[in-house]
């Protein structure tokens, strides 16, 4: 089974899906439009049942289980399918904090924005430098663009050391560790201006 999916000929979607656009000379175009559950699930199924995924929190659920826990963040969540000329890469959860059981820990603030992200499995982007980091960039492009979000707020894992780096290179703070019914957490902050300074230094 592919674990990128190729949308290029698919009509089910349309510019109209399209919600952010960013071209990057050299290496391409990515785009984000909102999931289509049925369209995207089994991929994304694919996705979070697979070792590297493991902080997703879904290794060992079936397809069904996925697609309503989806169903289920929609609810509360904005969730988004990003594309890399035209072929899914990436996954990208938008939430308020105010709305969420992450709200009750820490003090948050109108502006604030949560985020969730899963990557393509990394085999399928070896061959391109730097395309997590690119991906970032795109993702905090994508929720910058929008003059309400004022600070982006993310709890990852404890034991996640990798998106730890990632979140300090773009200009996250950390601030506390959280003990969420779920997992052991860091509490991180980035400000536009946090990651815009970030930015000077990469």
């Amino acid at each position: 089974m592919n674990n990128i999916m190729d949308h290029s000929e698919n009509n089910a979607l349309t510019e109209a899906d399209i919600v952010f656009v960013k071209t990057i000379p050299g290496l391409g175009v990515f785009e984000l439009r909102s999931i289509d559950v049925e369209i995207d699930i089994k991929l994304i199924h694919n996705w979070v049942n697979r070792d590297y995924a493991v902080y997703w929190g879904m290794n060992g659920f079936s397809e069904q289980e996925v697609r309503n826990i989806y169903y289920s963040i929609l609810e509360k969540a904005k969730v988004y399918i990003g594309e890399f000329n035209h072929k899914v890469t990436f996954l990208l959860e938008c939430y308020n904090p105010q709305e969420d059981i992450l709200g009750k820990y820490y003090e948050s603030k109108n502006g604030d924005k949560g985020m969730h992200i899963l990557i393509a499995p990394p085999e399928k982007s070896k061959s391109i430098p730097k395309f997590t980091w690119t991906i970032f960039t795109v993702i905090m492009d994508f929720i910058f663009s929008d003059g309400k979000n004022k600070r982006i707020v993310v709890e990852p894992d404890a034991r996640n050391h990798k998106i730890h780096l990632l979140n300090k290179r773009a200009g996250f703070v950390f601030h506390k560790v959280l003990n969420l019914p779920h997992k052991q957490a860091y509490l991180e902050f980035c400000t536009r201006e946090d990651y815009y300074n970030a930015l000077q230094k990469t």
